[in-house]
């Protein structure tokens, strides 16, 4: 019965997260916020689970801090990333020119909600179990590596990619330097990381098995919905891309292909 509690104080957290976020893009006039709003939802979440959890607190605390190191550097980014700007195309497309209450709510808002819920099962399931199992301590470990790798890549390419931009010589130039010579997409790859490291971390039985469709559904967004093929497709007409591409991993890392002459 505690899941029941902790999943429903989740929902509540992420409603009242999300809809504070809606009224902020409603008068700023841009629902880019959104994405602010994306690393916060699970704080959001990781933090109730421990509130309400009854499950093994050494597990809880752990969780709750690798999530928030996480989600806090990602809305710190996303939060410079957007201000001072206007509203991302991506949303517009989405809204397709209906602005009303509803269709910002179910379309936007409401929907990234959901979706922060149920990938964040796995943190609030683990949140109601006992400690480890001493057989499962190494995927523990292994978990603890995985985000920690995730999270270097997230940040590094986000800041190299930022130092990049911020040279005006490089405008209309592939970034291909640093960990974007190794991957295309090393945020997203940083982000598929870091959750498949906190799935494994929050393993304390063949119970946790049922939530692997949560990481799995946040590698999908990340490749095919709203990540890497959605950005390339908006890249595909950049000059040198098409070079970029043959030369350079997709997503999983590789030492990149030497150059064509």
């Amino acid at each position: 019965m505690n899941f029941v509690v902790v999943t429903l104080a989740a929902l509540a957290a992420l409603v009242v997260l999300f809809g504070a976020t809606f009224l902020i893009g409603r008068r700023l006039g841009r629902y880019n916020v959104v994405d602010t709003a994306w690393g916060l939802a699970f704080v959001a979440v990781a933090a109730t689970s421990a509130v309400f959890g009854s499950g093994d607190l050494f597990r809880r605390l752990l969780v709750l801090a690798l999530v928030s190191i996480w989600g806090l550097r990602l809305a710190w980014h996303m939060l410079g990333k957007s201000s001072g700007k206007g509203e991302d195309p991506r949303y517009e497309k989405v809204l397709k020119g209906d602005t009303s209450t509803l269709n910002v709510l179910r379309r936007i808002f409401g929907l990234q909600a959901v979706t922060a819920w149920f990938i964040s099962l796995p943190v609030q399931l683990s949140a109601t179990l006992g400690p480890t199992p001493r057989a499962l301590l190494p995927l523990l470990g292994l978990g603890v590596v995985l985000w920690l790798v995730g999270v270097l890549f997230e940040a590094v390419g986000d800041h190299q990619l930022k130092e990049f931009k911020a040279d005006p010589a490089n405008r209309g130039v592939i970034m291909d330097r640093g960990l974007w010579s190794w991957t295309r997409h090393p945020n997203y790859f940083g982000d598929a990381s870091v959750w498949w490291g906190i799935w494994l971390i929050t393993i304390a039985g063949w119970v946790s098995l049922a939530t692997v469709l949560s990481p799995a559904l946040m590698t999908f967004f990340l490749v095919y919905a709203t990540g890497a093929r959605l950005t390339e497709r908006i890249m595909a007409d950049r000059p040198g891309f098409d070079e970029y591409c043959a030369r350079t991993s997709f997503f999983i890392p590789r030492p990149p292909k030497s150059r064509v002459s």
